[in-house]
């Protein structure tokens, strides 16, 4: 679809069931097929990213079956991929080509990745600076610093501290943790060169490794220690292994049990979830939404305040990068500004979320200041402020534009959302969700 035309809405209530989790999918699909064993994965995400990775796999050699009802079996190599030397093409998704590079330059093949034009904007150079102190040759095709790369045949030989920067992205970090390990003749100590961003999502990257057998210490917040390998195959098969839901994808419909009153119920994440994201339900408590949670799940039931708004908050959002965005959507229906700091991480995402965000932001007229590494949001002064661009909200190819602006259909103008579709890349079936709670 060119575009989607929605709203505006009044209520929200119902329930989801979330897709799973994207972070957690490609962590595992990369786990799996590295232990030794056949590893079958339920509710495994099944958008653009996840068959990113499970095409690459396959490209390795490796048997990844797609089965019915969101499992996927994958018969693992025990950590030596069959292919030796591979083309892949990884599209635009950041948690598929960056583990997958650290893994392949562990392999001693030769293998080029490549992505859409923005995958070529979006760094990985503080990824490749750490593998190569360790010996692994790669080489940037086009721009230095970004994909395409090829990665060489070469000896790896860790006689050192593995070192890398954290405040670009902490998939870098994420991807030396699941690599390392193949290669660690003696514990290998990986540590972290000033701020660490997102520190959630390695917590995920760690707690997903325990279960397939390898458990890294942290014996300080920059440090972390891989054991030395006691066999040739380090990582184990659990058997079975079930993906929590999209904490990510529930900050949506959280934001809707707000703004449209609720009672709105999302089912897969809760208080036992290993995802970073489900904090977005303590920031949205903050701006004054009624809460409630369960092991496996959140409810928002409408806002405290008499008048029915959130009110606008300033918080810093170094833990939950990707759920901030529905903050700076919510925000239109809040009194007061609402500032989001510590968010320069946006600027590399699949588009410039800061950039992205102000513009259309304003465009439903929002007041709106953006600076390097915040954004402070205000909504439209009255009623009569509030604008329906005749020519939509453009979404940039970015999966969170398209979710988050679907928030703006409950101010009193109906929306125009331009491709839609772009949705595909983490939760195909949204607007379809979406529109079974709006009314």
């Amino acid at each position: 679809m060119p575009d989607i035309k929605v709203g505006p809405f009044k209520q929200a209530q119902g329930s989801i069931v979330l897709p799973g989790s994207k972070s957690i999918s490609n962590r595992v699909l990369l786990l799996a097929a590295l232990s030794s064993g056949t590893t079958t994965l339920k509710n495994l995400l099944d958008a653009d990213d996840t068959q990113v990775m499970r095409n690459a796999l396959r490209q390795l050699g490796l048997r990844v079956t797609d089965q019915t009802g969101n499992v996927c079996v994958v018969e693992g190599c025990g950590g030596k991929f069959p292919v030796l030397d591979a083309d892949l093409f990884m599209g635009n998704a950041g948690t598929a080509i960056r583990p997958l590079t650290a893994a392949l330059a562990m392999q001693g093949g030769n293998y080029r990745l490549s992505g859409v034009p923005r995958m070529h904007e979006r760094p990985i150079r503080d990824l490749v600076d750490g593998l190569r102190q360790v010996g692994a040759e790669i080489d940037y095709e086009l721009q230095e610093g970004y994909p395409p790369i090829k990665i060489v045949a070469a000896n790896i030989e860790i006689n050192d501290v593995v070192k890398v920067r954290g405040d670009v992205s902490s998939q870098f970090l994420t991807a030396l943790l699941m690599a390392l390990p193949l290669v660690a003749k003696d514990p290998v100590k990986i540590e972290v060169i000033g701020e660490l961003i997102s520190r959630p999502y390695i917590d995920i990257t760690l707690k997903l490794m325990a279960r397939f057998g390898v458990k890294v210490a942290c014996p300080d917040v920059q440090s972390f220690v891989i054991p030395a390998k006691t066999t040739d195959a380090v990582y184990q098969s659990p058997g079975v292994l079930s993906v929590e839901g999209d904490a990510s994808s529930a900050s949506y419909f959280l934001a809707l049990g707000a703004i449209g009153g609720g009672p709105v119920r999302v089912l897969g994440v809760g208080s036992e979830s290993i995802q970073g994201d489900v904090a977005f339900a303590d920031a949205l408590a903050l701006m004054g939404a009624k809460i409630a949670s369960g092991e496996d799940w959140i409810e928002v039931a409408g806002v405290k305040s008499a008048n029915g708004k959130l009110n606008g908050i300033t918080i810093d959002c170094t833990e939950i990068p990707d759920a901030a965005m529905t903050l700076a959507v919510a925000a239109l229906f809040a009194e007061g500004p609402t500032r989001l700091n510590n968010i320069a991480s946006w600027r590399v995402k699949e588009t410039d979320r800061i950039a992205a965000m102000a513009k259309e932001l304003k465009k439903v007229g929002a007041i709106v200041e953006e600076g390097t590494d915040y954004i402070v949001v205000q909504a439209p002064p009255s009623l009569s402020d509030w604008q329906s661009p005749a020519d939509g909200i453009d979404t940039y190819d970015d999966h969170r534009m398209a979710m988050c602006f679907s928030l703006a259909a409950f101010g009193p103008h109906a929306l125009q959302i331009n491709d839609p579709d772009c949705v595909a890349k983490t939760f195909p079936s949204y607007f379809a969700e979406f529109a079974k709670i709006v009314s």
